[in-house]
């Protein structure tokens, strides 16, 4: 996982790639903007991913951004991650219980 590639969450669900790209660039040169969309609604899900050319920059963003207001919200700002390894879901339903027919 890239040092220059952070997690941005608590979106406003308006923002968009564009405006991220605008704000962000303020720390730095952003290589690329990555908002999460609901593949359902193609609606924001609240966070995204940016990337830049260089830590420096990231960690510049970081200091600059984190918890500060960005469209009404307060920013998470930070690092990204790795993905961890997850067992895949299960399907099925809830509810427990035997099955009962009705007579």
């Amino acid at each position: 996982m890239s040092e220059s590639r952070l997690f941005v969450g608590n979106l406003s669900y308006q923002t968009m790639e564009n405006d991220l790209h605008e704000y962000f660039s303020q720390a730095g040169v952003v290589s690329s903007v990555n908002l999460m969309l609901d593949k359902f609604t193609g609606k924001s899900r609240g966070f995204a991913f940016i990337e830049y050319s260089s830590s420096e920059e990231a960690n510049k963003a970081v200091e600059m951004f984190h918890n500060k207001d960005f469209q009404g919200r307060a920013l998470t700002v930070n690092i990204a991650r790795p993905k961890e390894d997850r067992p895949p879901r299960s399907g099925g339903g809830g509810g427990g219980g035997e099955r009962r027919e009705r007579y």
